[in-house]
């Protein structure tokens, strides 16, 4: 369990309204829309007109409170200028529907955190009460180019010309150097270790098959296959990572619709989740960097410590509140990290909650619910929405046949942006 002291509030700090959440929608990540051929617009139109339905919201009241200025638009996407050469996305809205001309819409970009970003701004605007209502849309499509070219555009959320450059496939290595430090700091049995991120790994793939929006929900993945790293079916991809190890190449869009305290007061809007508590904390760019400055700590990822412990003191909480998680698993060894840095365990002993079933679907603290980015997917831009969704469906017992069993108060999601570069964190919960 965590061993320092949870930040508090300062006592000078005047309490922000409150940010509700909605509702909203996801599209189904086993889809590849090139293939359908269907673009962009078509993508954004079906998650936008889903999650307006969920939220009984509709193009008209869009319209009236845009003759107000009450309503805006955030748009969550990594890389479209590469994957589909399209810019200007926040603008893009307008292609959706015409209720959107005039209304306020910006594209937010922070590599794999870019829709948890456009969270944020979404978040704050409400907060001052310059708009009532926020609009947060999350998208990507890459299943436009080969896996290649793919893994060189990723490259961009590193440093590219140290880290990403000629590089065939940069992130699985990046994270592989991950798994690498995590051995050298502290100094687990790599047997044991190598089958915690195994068990990561059959957990999240397990979890997808219970969600009908997952991408590898009919897809097989045990964990005696994923222990069968560097066989012809589960070949390495980066240092010691495998297949079996990384999250998936995947096309698709989530929304949420936030609303602020005012509006949930005018409209008897009492039994949505609020936003409790956020973190927002950025590495160094250079994973050697980041290495170097986390040497002599207890953390190999302080700066996504910092980023829960900061949303923890926002909120006034601590592990012990939170009922269930989703966290950026783009590879086994991020999830591996955020064990601890969650406090779940204390750094170094993450592999004993992963391996007695601590963060199972029916453990105490079950993580990626969902299936996480390994088994759900990973549209880049999406990402972080997706998960803000998952919470918000976790807590009003919306999750189909992945719905955790038992209390469901509150919520935690971590995502992250490049090598742990950016790091965002929130938490929501039943008022």
């Amino acid at each position: 369990m965590i061993s320092e002291g949870i930040l508090k509030q300062n006592d000078k700090e005047q309490k922000m309204n409150q940010v509700y959440v909605l509702g909203g929608a996801q599209t189904d990540f086993e889809r590849n829309w090139s293939k359908e051929g269907k673009n962009v617009i078509a993508l954004l139109r079906e998650v936008i007109e889903d999650g307006l339905k969920n939220c009984r919201l509709s193009y008209s009241d869009i319209e009236e409170l845009n003759k107000d200025n009450k309503v805006a638009c955030y748009v969550g996407n990594f890389i479209a200028e590469k994957y589909i050469n399209q810019g200007h996305l926040g603008a893009l809205l307008t292609e959706v529907n015409p209720s959107f001309y005039g209304v306020p819409s910006a594209r937010y970009e922070a590599a794999c955190a870019s829709g948890s970003v456009a969270l944020d701004a979404a978040m704050t605007k409400l907060q001052t009460g310059e708009y009532d209502v926020a609009v947060v849309v999350g998208f990507e499509l890459m299943k436009t180019v080969s896996a290649k070219v793919g893994g060189d555009f990723l490259g961009y959320a590193a440093y590219y010309e140290q880290e990403g450059k000629n590089i065939d496939f940069p992130f699985p290595k990046l994270f592989g150097k991950l798994a690498d430090e995590i051995l050298d700091k502290y100094r687990p049995d790599e047997k044991i270790f190598m089958e915690s991120l195994a068990a990561i790994s059959a957990k999240n793939y397990a979890n997808a098959k219970q969600n009908p929006l997952a991408q590898t929900r009919k897809w097989f993945m045990s964990e005696k296959q994923a222990n069968m790293r560097g066989c012809e079916t589960n070949g390495i991809v980066g240092g010691r990572l495998a297949v079996s190890d990384c999250s998936q190449v995947t096309d698709g869009a989530a929304m949420v619709v936030l609303v602020s305290e005012k509006f949930a007061e005018e409209n008897g809007i009492k039994d949505k989740p609020v936003i409790k508590g956020y973190g927002h904390r950025v590495a160094p760019m250079l994973f050697t960097k980041k290495m170097e400055e986390s040497r002599n700590g207890k953390y190999i990822l302080p700066w996504t410590r910092q980023a829960v412990l900061d949303a923890y003191g926002r909120a006034d909480m601590n592990v012990e509140d939170i009922d269930f998680f989703e966290t950026h698993d783009c590879f086994t060894s991020s999830e591996y990290a955020a064990v601890s840095a969650f406090g779940i365990t204390n750094p170094g002993e993450e592999f004993r909650a992963v391996l007695e079933g601590v963060t199972q679907a029916d453990g105490r603290y079950p993580i990626n619910l969902s299936g996480g980015l390994i088994g759900c997917g990973h549209p880049v831009g999406a990402s972080g929405v997706r998960m803000f969704l998952d919470l918000y469906k976790q807590l009003t017992h919306q999750a189909d046949d992945y719905q955790k069993t038992g209390r469901t108060e509150n919520g935690m999601m971590l995502n992250i942006g490049g090598s742990a570069t950016t790091n965002y964190v929130f938490i929501l919960g039943n008022k």
